[in-house]
């Protein structure tokens, strides 16, 4: 998926529709992009204390070489452990987690031990110090290539250095995504949200927008 320039904009923000008369609402300024992914990220100190974080501000930046952005407060216990190591593994948990996954984001790993108070069990990675969790059914081993203070967080910029998934999600080599069943959160409500179908395949719209009358009825049988 991509953005891009020129092109028919009158298709999208012409007048009338369903829309006319409808008033926006100025709101205070804040990057509210949502859902967001919902990530367990291990990491380990250079004395091989191990920690789990629950994040959400983190993408993919990147895709040769492959490379995530991981944004972390900069108050945050585990941010001084990836400083220390340059390493991380971002762990997609399953919607059965979803305690954990709670649980990593409310509690400091500076008094909990979380991997013992969750039971997730931590596997050795490949490439990285950090553990993988073997409950998560999709594991991103990441190097960390740029470390950038921006304010509140710090964005630690990774390269992918292996990705490790569990057999039953995976068919032709690809990963199916409904079988993992991820989860996504809304930071601004505080929500976990899950991911319930497919509702369309990206290029669908081979490049064309329907008028407003068909546009309409795509919306009604939605």
């Amino acid at each position: 998926m991509g953005g891009g320039r020129g092109g028919s904009a009158g298709v999208l923000s012409g007048p009338g529709g369903e829309n006319e008369g409808m008033e926006k609402i100025p709101l205070e300024r804040d990057a509210f992009l949502a859902p967001v992914p919902v990530v367990l990220l291990t990491c380990m100190g250079q004395d091989g204390f191990r920690n789990i974080l629950t994040v959400s501000w983190v993408n993919v930046v990147c895709g040769t070489p492959p490379m995530v952005g991981v944004a972390v407060r900069q108050s945050r216990f585990s941010c001084v452990l990836i400083r220390e190591t340059g390493e991380f593994v971002l762990n997609i948990p399953p919607a059965a987690l979803l305690r954990a996954v709670d649980f990593c984001g409310t509690v400091s790993g500076q008094t909990t031990d979380k991997f013992a108070e969750t039971h997730l069990t931590a596997v050795p990675s490949s490439k990285v110090r950090p553990p993988m969790i073997k409950e998560c059914p999709i594991n991103l081993e990441c190097v960390v290539r740029h470390t950038l203070p921006l304010g509140s967080h710090v964005l630690f910029l990774a390269e992918v250095a292996a990705v490790h998934a569990d057999a039953d999600v995976v068919e032709d080599g690809t990963i199916v995504l409904g079988r993992v069943a991820p989860l996504t959160f809304d930071p601004f409500g505080g929500d976990y949200w899950n991911l319930k179908e497919v509702v369309a395949h990206h290029g669908f719209s081979d490049g064309s927008m329907p008028d407003r009358v068909e546009k309409r009825q795509i919306r009604q049988r939605a």
